[in-house]
């Protein structure tokens, strides 16, 4: 068994150990509690024969011990009646209800259900519970509460253990797949200084040169995950024209960029690997929603201190109920794909770029309209 299954082994038989005790402690409680239940009802078995001793006593007869067996009760509301019900005598009852016949019929219901009368000749004995019963009483809802708050905090520490792994996981593949990228981009390199002293075409010597320029960013996309990333003072105009040239020689001519934004240096903070992967996922995402044909608008629009940037396409749509979905990992209407680029979108602008990422408009065949926000210098 491994170290870390040991740990998951352990902690389990922890958490186990931890569910019995409180188990063990809610049916003690309630042990207890019909203990003291039974313990009041002798008690006022006791007081309703002292009572009855004190009324009938004559001279001769001994009632110091009847009458401290009714004084000393203080805690138990006492009601009195006759067969019909009929309130004759009150005892250890607040004043207030005393004095009000309706609250004192009220409280009259309320101790009728909590224990059985005592019979006394012609007379029955109602008897609530002690203040301490009370308090008992409630000492079980508690420990529920208490287990409910154990059983979400263990959830919690075990989604929060389960995603932490998951994100080390992928982390680790990711920088991994940026090493194995690493060896096959340097032969590449090496291969290309080779073309060009053989004197191919220029123009083909370029394309080549960009697709390996293209390797090596995405080799140090994959690098920087899990790290945090390093922001500089960057123009976005110009890093968003530099994706979408290079993503519009790519893709089918049947897709129609248009890109609108102002003349001067708009400046924010930026990684430029990053922001461009985030701008490509929402482009590839357009570009598949519209099945490769269609319209696909950038617009860049600035505030004194905001930069908001807008992707539209003409393609399928999003319903309204999968605004959010659509950024949750896994989730993806494709046949293919794993349903990660605009959960990875998400997290380049939000987290690493402090900025918004929404749906700002969408309409079922028609297309939709992503918004991005950004604080400007």
């Amino acid at each position: 068994m491994q170290f870390s299954e040991k740990n998951n082994y352990f902690r389990w038989i922890i958490i186990a150990v931890s569910f019995g005790l409180v188990l063990l402690i809610l049916w003690n409680t309630y042990i207890f509690f019909q203990i003291f239940k039974n313990d009041e009802r002798t008690k006022m078995q006791l007081w309703s024969k002292a009572q009855q001793t004190i009324e009938n006593a004559d001279e001769n007869t001994e009632i110091e011990l009847p009458f401290q067996i009714v004084i000393n009760n203080k805690s138990i509301p006492i009601i009195l009646t006759d067969r019909h019900q009929n309130i004759i005598k009150t005892a250890n009852i607040d004043p207030s209800i005393e004095a009000d016949s309706l609250k004192l019929a009220s409280f009259f219901n309320k101790i009728k259900n909590q224990n059985e009368p005592i019979r006394q000749d012609v007379y029955y004995l109602y008897y609530g519970n002690s203040s301490l019963i009370e308090k008992l009483k409630y000492y079980p809802i508690a420990l529920l509460l208490i287990i409910f708050l154990l059983v979400m905090l263990v959830y919690s520490f075990y989604k929060t253990s389960k995603v932490s792994s998951q994100n080390k996981l992928w982390a680790g593949m990711a920088k991994e797949t940026a090493h194995q990228i690493g060896t096959p981009l340097s032969s590449l390199l090496g291969w290309l200084e080779i073309l060009k002293l053989e004197n191919i075409n220029e123009s083909t010597v370029s394309e080549i040169e960009k697709d390996i320029d293209r390797l090596q960013t995405i080799a140090n996309r994959f690098s920087k995950i899990g790290s945090e990333p390093v922001l500089e003072p960057k123009n976005i105009v110009v890093e968003t024209q530099k994706s979408l040239e290079y993503l519009s020689s790519r893709v089918s001519q049947s897709v129609h960029f248009s890109f609108d934004a102002p003349k001067e240096n708009v400046i924010t903070y930026l990684n430029s690997e990053l922001y461009s992967w985030s701008i490509e996922n929402l482009v590839k995402n357009a570009i598949d929603a519209m099945k490769g044909k269609g319209n696909l608008s950038i617009s860049i629009i600035t505030t004194d201190s905001k930069i908001f940037m807008y992707i539209s396409d003409t393609g399928k749509g999003i319903a309204k109920n999968n605004y959010h979905k659509v950024f949750e990992p896994g989730f993806t209407t494709k046949k293919r794909g794993w349903g990660l680029g605009l959960s990875l979108t998400k997290r380049i602008i939000e987290t690493y770029h402090k900025g918004k990422i929404k749906i700002a408009h969408s309409e079922i065949g028609k297309g939709t309209t992503f918004q991005i926000e950004l604080k400007k210098m």
